[in-house]
């Protein structure tokens, strides 16, 4: 029978259907952090019950924890310590794997599941947080949960759900220039906006996903909850069979063998149907910023902030001119000429070894900005020292960036760190709300590459404009070099 990727990862995790139209399926990994995890798990003991699978679950020190050198349980968020110090109890209590702050694994929880081995080809992974779904990079089925949905898993292996609609997006082409994944992923929702994948679970595809790396399809899907997906997937390749060999928790041996047969079936079946096809013409799409507040309002670097008057629906001209008043920014504006005070590159999106490797190489020989102030963070203790042995963290340090310690850090506010009220940052981060990045702040998410040449500029900035022209060349699609500045390696 031919099927799609989705309908495989879908039967393939069936138990039942139940008698309100939802089905019952089994969850293979469950993954926790502090700010969460806690909770759920002391519910879970509050209601007389434990961990049904104890070696199947495993928790983060990310979201909460600080990211400067000398940190400890002590944060700048309040009660951090007491989510750190509950999470590391309930944690202990319940006999799951705890990546703690000073864990040789700790990380970004979608950072660590995959250079783990944890998410795997073609299994269900949850965790209650929302980019979840970064890990269907893999060819895995991924999915953001609640606290209360969480618990449910840790108690019985499953979780009941309403069957999403199947999407498939397809992009077509080479990448231009500058462009990488983050750039994919932006333009889409630009088109189709960010309630266009509302209902659907979406398989990427295309040459340009086929031509990218296993890290820069994560960074795709890690975006579908900005399309308002219920999940983001890739199929399954040589090159995700190679990406999850030799990880911790991978199989071996001859389970291994068997495995990285059964996983290479994990794509859709020629004349497979979906409910919704989009086709993307990767030569339409640019280095690509947001504008607003919401990811859908974003535009290539080289156009102008759109006019509010221009928009026919009432609504949404609404919608522009409240993004713009709180971002300060006026209709027809070049976006290329707007200076920025702060940039930040990390979060589960894009602080992997491929995004710190390709942002070095831009760095090279280069100062920041004086007046921008710059901090990278890396997504895992593991990417940290890889990037450190390769000497990148110099490269970074001398160019004027803070070098933290791994952990979500300022992709998000909530009482912790911010770079200033009212400040105006470029950020390879998934959000641009109101407030995202502290009270007032102003937040334009884009790639590693234009966070970095804007840093440099003092002004959100085009990377390929700011390199010399044979880097400039360099700098399309390059999947074989793993230090090129390319499209292909974020």
């Amino acid at each position: 029978m031919i099927k799609s990727l989705f309908e495989k990862l879908w039967q393939s995790h069936f138990i039942c259907e139940l008698d309100d139209g939802r089905s019952l399926l089994y969850i293979d990994r469950i993954f926790l952090h502090e700010r969460t995890g806690s909770i759920a798990l002391q519910s879970l003991f509050a209601d007389g019950r434990s961990v049904k699978r104890p070696e199947q679950v495993f928790c983060a020190m990310d979201h909460i924890v600080d990211t400067f050198a000398d940190r400890s349980d002590n944060t700048l968020m309040p009660s951090g310590k007491q989510f750190i110090q509950a999470t590391r109890a309930a944690s202990k209590k319940a006999g799951i794997q705890l990546f703690d702050i000073h864990d040789k694994s700790q990380g970004i929880a979608h950072v660590v599941a995959a250079e783990e081995g944890i998410a795997l080809p073609g299994l269900t992974h949850v965790c209650p947080d929302s980019h979840t779904c970064t890990l269907g990079g893999l060819g895995s089925f991924a999915w953001g949960i609640g606290s209360t949905e969480a618990e449910h898993a840790l108690a019985t292996k499953t979780l009941a759900l309403y069957k999403p609609k199947s999407m498939r997006v397809i992009f077509d082409g080479e990448l231009q220039p500058g462009v990488t994944a983050k750039d994919l992923i932006l333009h889409l929702i630009r088109l189709h906006g960010a309630d266009g994948g509302s209902g659907y679970a979406v398989e990427f595809a295309g040459d340009a996903i086929t031509t990218l790396p296993v890290e820069g399809r994560m960074t795709i899907c890690n975006m579908a909850v900005e399309f308002s997906a219920f999940s983001g997937f890739c199929a399954v390749d040589s090159k995700t069979i190679q990406y999850v060999k030799d990880r911790p928790y991978s199989p071996d041996g001859e389970n291994w063998k068997n495995a990285s047969r059964a996983w290479l079936d994990l794509h859709s079946d020629h004349n497979a149907t979906f409910d919704k096809e989009i086709f993307i013409n990767c030569a339409d799409i640019q280095p690509t910023v947001s504008w607003g507040t919401n990811p859908q309002q974003a535009i290539a670097l080289n156009e102008t902030v759109p006019n509010p008057a221009d928009e026919p629906d009432l609504n949404r001209r609404a919608t522009m001119e409240k993004a713009l008043s709180y971002i300060g920014l006026e209709a027809n504006q070049s976006i290329a000429d707007v200076a920025i005070d702060a940039a930040f590159i990390g979060s589960c999106t894009n602080s992997r070894l491929s995004d710190l490797r390709a942002v070095a190489q831009f760095l090279q020989g280069k100062k920041i900005h004086p007046n921008v102030a710059a901090v990278c963070v890396p997504g895992s203790q593991h990417v940290k020292r890889a990037a450190e042995a390769e000497g990148l963290d110099k490269i970074f340090i001398a160019a004027g960036f803070e070098w933290r310690e791994p952990g979500c850090s300022m992709c998000f506010f909530a009482g912790g760190e911010t770079f200033g009220e009212g400040k105006r940052v470029i950020s390879s981060t998934n959000r641009n709300f109101e407030g995202r990045q502290g009270p007032s702040v102003k937040t334009h998410i884009a790639s590693p590459l234009t966070v970095a040449a804007s840093a440099v500029a003092g002004k959100i900035a085009n990377p390929v404009m700011c390199n010399s022209p044979k880097s400039a060349a360099n700098m399309g699609s390059n999947a074989n070099h793993s230090n090129a500045i390319a499209g292909a390696q974020l």
